[in-house]
């Protein structure tokens, strides 16, 4: 009867971490994986460094961002698909949609 009793209690605190923790982590890197997915020409971005700026150039795993314009030429960097952040919308930061 004590081993009854006790998967009563672990049963129900496995649901509990899978519906609080780690459900909405993998519904949440899904949604910034697609989001990373879909980036294209002219999105402006946001980068875990905290640099924003406009996308002027895409391949598999690298992304080239204007950040800044100086006499007329753009300031280009380029950083890695997977250090975008999030993808900024009319001034908002949306984090993957």
């Amino acid at each position: 009867m004590d081993i009854m009793g006790t998967l009563f209690m672990i049963v129900p605190m496995f649901a509990i971490f899978y519906f609080l923790l780690w459900r909405p982590e993998q519904i949440k890197r899904k949604k910034h994986q697609a989001m990373l997915t879909n980036l294209s020409k002219g999105d402006e971005i946001v980068t875990t460094g905290g640099l924003h700026g406009k996308i002027i150039g895409l391949n598999d795993n690298i992304v080239v961002m204007s950040i800044a314009e100086l006499d007329d030429r753009n300031v280009k960097v380029e950083v890695s698909r997977s250090a975008v952040s999030f993808l900024k919308k009319g001034g908002e930061l949306i984090e993957g949609e």
